[in-house]
């Protein structure tokens, strides 16, 4: 299908700096604006984590028993304001 309805990019702001990956956030704010695809981010930058939309992540609260967690990152704002 063009465009894509999904793209996973993995770990793509390792490599960057703060200011690339201020620029490679607001690159995907306006794709994602401008097009219908959904975007994936695989990644373990704080200031990447902070600009997404929703966030998933595996924690472990004992040994062997792991949990996914997803959090609304529009909805956690709702609820501190």
């Amino acid at each position: 299908a063009n465009p894509a309805p999904l793209c996973v990019l993995d770990e793509v702001d390792a490599p960057l700096d703060d200011a690339n990956v201020d620029r490679f956030c607001r690159m995907l704010e306006e794709m994602k604006r401008l097009t219908t695809t959904r975007f994936i981010a695989i990644t373990h930058n704080p200031a990447t984590m902070s600009r997404m939309d929703r966030l998933y992540g595996v924690t472990m609260p004992e040994r062997g028993v792991s949990q996914l967690v997803s959090v609304d990152l529009t909805q956690a704002e709702k609820l501190v304001a």
